[in-house]
């Protein structure tokens, strides 16, 4: 890629090293300086004080001041030999007495120190400067000053010790000669070593690019392997779980499909079939009347198939809007019971554990009835003649469940997991009703969530089915929690 993250990783590390590396050659250099001088006037003004120290011993005469004798010539010599630097003495007007040090240095013999200097010098007790010492020197010096006080406490002269500034320059072309070759030797190495980071940080991202490239164009297998523990690893390990999930979702929508195709085929080719014998004449006049009922029921079947996807669609884009309230839940319960009074006498099944109670719950009435209802439904289906369906109810912990037990076949165990997935139906289980369209405990699962609720199943094979779900409890209003109080008290 022409802007790849690598290129810009080893850009962008290549500048901040670069920029980093000429701040600290600025830094060093700016304080090897400062070093230096601060140095070169330190050991100057020792010189300086050491010969004003010995011009304090030295005697005035009448015929020759102390500034003038031998001892300081021979003095100032010593210290200049001894020291590398070029001793300078002038009397109280700023005229050169005495100079050690090379005289190609000095522009002239003749040449005055300035009032100014002296002034200062004289006000500070001390002097320093680099430069040209009010034009004395050619070229620029570091240089160090004193007054001169004679043995009587009088100002005769001054010392000024100066150090060429020249050597300056070779400490740090020295030091600047160093600190390049290291500086070269990092960049070196932390361009070589900043191909190898970028190349290691970039080369699984490039792999997870190929990858959903690869699965943008259809092939849902793609995976990415995953290798250590860090950020990159973890957004490695994040798309192999989409991919999963997004290659689970293909599967189920190519399953939805077929079966969507399988379900609504199957009654069209019998509506299809008996229309075209009673067309054609192969069914008798007499006859139609039955054939007619089995389409009418064929075309019911489609319909509540058609009204189940839109509440799946609806359910699972969050375009079903839940208005949950507090209500008893046994309205429902007693409401779905007398609706199956008639089937429920037609295969002599006995209802257990039909015991209302006030019993809140904060949900939707028409959920949960379509819940109830479901549930109801599936267990007349499977109860054989003369069985027994049970109803369980139980608030615990914040929360109301509600149960439908009936005896009969079970659900084998290792099918449990499945029953409330789309389309699960008879081929699939125990022989459910082949009339369903398997969307009905879907439907329900979807719905319960949607209330903040769970459901589930539990089963014993040939003996019983167990469907269960939970709901927020409810608060009771006012009224029944005075009466359900004085219930209490009266027993």
């Amino acid at each position: 890629m022409n802007k790849s993250i690598a290129k810009r990783f080893f850009i962008s590390i290549s500048v901040l090293l670069v920029t980093s590396i000429l701040f600290l050659g600025f830094c060093l250099m700016y304080f090897a300086t400062n070093y230096f001088k601060q140095e070169s006037f330190k050991n100057l003004s020792i010189n300086v004080q050491n010969i004003t120290a010995m011009f304090k011993t030295f005697p005035d005469n009448e015929t020759r001041p102390a500034i003038s004798c031998e001892n300081l010539t021979q003095a100032i010599n010593i210290i200049g030999d001894a020291t590398g630097s070029s001793i300078l003495v002038c009397d109280q007007y700023g005229k050169l007495l005495a100079y050690t040090g090379d005289a190609k240095s000095i522009s002239s013999i003749e040449n005055l120190v300035s009032n100014k200097v002296l002034s200062r010098t004289l006000a500070d007790d001390s002097y320093t400067e680099l430069g040209l010492l009010s034009g004395v020197y050619k070229v620029p010096y570091y240089t160090a000053g004193a007054p001169l006080i004679s043995s009587e406490n009088e100002i005769v002269g001054y010392v000024f010790a100066s150090e060429d500034a020249t050597s300056l320059s070779g400490f740090l072309y020295d030091m600047l000669s160093l600190f390049i070759v290291a500086s070269a030797t990092m960049l070196a190495v932390s361009s070589v070593l900043s191909v190898f980071l970028s190349e290691r940080l970039t080369g699984p991202i490039r792999k997870i690019s190929e990858a959903a490239q690869s699965f943008g164009n259809g092939n849902f297998t793609s995976r990415v392997e995953v290798v250590g523990d860090n950020e990159v690893s973890r957004l490695a390990d994040t798309f192999n779980r989409m991919a999963t999930n997004l290659e689970a979702i293909d599967t189920s929508r190519q399953s939805f499909m077929g079966d969507i195709a399988h379900e609504i085929r199957t009654p069209m080719t019998s509506v299809q079939g008996f229309v075209d014998g009673m067309l054609d004449g192969t069914i008798p006049p007499e006859r139609r009347d039955y054939y007619l009922k089995i389409v009418s029921g064929e075309v019911g079947r489609l319909s509540r198939l058609t009204h189940s996807m839109l509440d799946i669609t609806k359910l699972e884009t969050g375009e079903y809007v839940v208005a949950a309230q507090n209500y008893d839940v046994w309205d429902t319960i007693i409401n779905i019971s007398l609706s199956r009074e008639k089937q429920f006498a037609e295969k002599g099944i006995k209802l257990t554990g039909f015991d209302p109670q006030k019993l809140y719950v904060y949900a939707d009435k028409d959920i949960v009835h379509q819940v109830l209802y479901n549930l109801m439904d599936n267990a007349l289906k499977f109860t054989p003649e003369n069985g027994i369906i049970d109803i369980i109810t139980e608030q615990k912990q914040g929360f109301v469940t509600v149960g439908i037990m009936n005896i009969g076949d079970g659900i084998p165990e290792d099918e449990l997991p499945y029953i409330f997935d789309r389309f699960y139906k008879a081929d699939k289980s125990r022989g459910l009703n082949t009339g369903g369209s398997g969307l009905g405990l879907h439907i329900c699962k979807q719905l319960i969530n949607r209330s903040g609720g769970k459901i589930w199943a539990e089963s014993k094979p040939n003996e019983h089915a167990k469907f269960f779900f939970s709901l927020p409890a409810g608060k009771a209003p006012a009224g029944d929690r005075k009466q359900q109080e004085r219930n209490r008290g009266t027993k």
